[in-house]
């Protein structure tokens, strides 16, 4: 008899854990929809402020969405702030990743959007943004290997992509690579004819 008056004692305990954790997640949920409709509204204070009671710095869903808030509302030192726990709760996740450059990008904190991308391309070698965009870290610091290196992963993926192809082309010229740089800025104007930073490059390459 006493077993089953602790059995349903243990019982008890654990539905009604189980009930407000179910209550809690409803009231979440309920918050996150406001937050959405003042988003569509771009009433961005106001969807952070749907959110903001509920902060938790353990929950990796608040953060990501307060940082994703606040970028939209121009606070980009407090989205930093709320991106870069998302990514330490989360290590792999490269949505937080990507959410975490934004901010930084307008903070003009480039060693560490830098290390973002890698972080992202140790997780996701063929990702083909993380890859373009270091690239073009890389190519506006005149570090041009690095960038070639970046830059045709990118092509390799995507052969008849204008971007990949048209800074894999000036990266090349750069190191003095003319061949190898006319024919990706020629195979450029034949995805965008006419482009006049492709046509300056061929001009180059000549």
């Amino acid at each position: 008899m006493e077993i089953l008056k602790k059995t349903l004692i243990v019982s008890f305990i654990v539905m009604m854990h189980m009930g407000v954790r179910a209550q809690s997640a409803s009231v979440l949920q309920k918050a996150f929809q406001n937050s959405y409709n003042n988003e569509t509204k771009k009433n961005y204070a106001a969807a952070i402020s749907d959110i903001t009671p509920y902060y938790s710095e353990n929950n990796y869903e608040v953060n990501i969405r307060l940082g994703w808030l606040n970028y939209l509302n121009k606070n980009y030192t407090a989205s930093q702030n709320y991106y870069q726990r998302a990514v330490t709760l989360k290590p792999n996740s490269i949505e937080a990743r990507f959410g975490y450059v934004k901010p930084l990008s307008l903070l003009t904190n480039w060693n560490n959007v830098l290390d973002q991308y890698n972080a992202i391309l140790k997780i996701d070698p063929q990702n083909t943004q993380a890859n373009y965009w270091a690239g073009v870290i890389y190519y506006n610091r005149k570090q041009y290997p690095n960038a070639i290196k970046l830059f045709s992963k990118v092509v390799a993926l995507y052969p008849f992509d204008y971007d990949g192809n048209h800074m894999l082309g000036w990266a090349n010229l750069m190191t003095g690579k003319k061949e190898e740089a006319r024919a990706l800025f020629e195979k450029a104007l034949l995805i965008n004819p006419g482009d006049t930073s492709s046509l300056d490059g061929l001009s180059k390459s000549r």
